[in-house]
């Protein structure tokens, strides 16, 4: 079957393929991974300052298996490793690793100063139910 053109016709063109972004051995930024409040960039600046560690050094958050809900949260100041997941705000940068990423899309990690204690606390839409410490989580069911 042949083509024809008039002015009226328009082709159609399929949509091109979408591409997955690789690159290998460098940190890809993802700014959906985990939304970084004001407060907890201000709050990681202060800790790299008083600390004086090098640089380079960020925060790392990940999720472990245990707590009492079957998954908790942790936080440490590490390095940025190979396939982590890097938020960068304000010259400070927060590390996910890969397996934890996928219980961390769309969370908010912020800092908290207040009667009833300081820390880092992460709102995570991803979690069907949170002990009552705030650092364990019970993950929603995949379909």
């Amino acid at each position: 079957m042949a083509w024809q053109r008039s002015p009226s016709t328009r082709v159609r063109r399929p949509a091109p393929a979408k591409r997955r972004l690789t690159c290998p051995g460098r940190a890809i930024s993802f700014p959906r991974m985990i939304r970084v409040t004001e407060s907890a960039v201000q709050q990681l600046r202060s800790l790299l300052a008083t600390h004086g560690v090098e640089a380079g050094k960020g925060l790392r958050v990940q999720v472990v298996k245990g707590g009492c809900s079957g998954m908790q949260y942790e936080m440490s100041l590490d390095q940025q490793q190979e396939g982590d997941a890097v938020v960068q705000r304000e010259e400070v940068e927060f590390f996910v690793d890969p397996e934890s990423a996928g219980f961390l899309h769309d969370a908010t990690l912020d800092f908290a100063d207040g009667l009833t204690g300081a820390g880092f606390r992460i709102l995570n839409p991803n979690a069907a139910r949170t002990c009552g410490c705030g650092t364990s989580f019970e993950p929603v069911p995949s379909v």
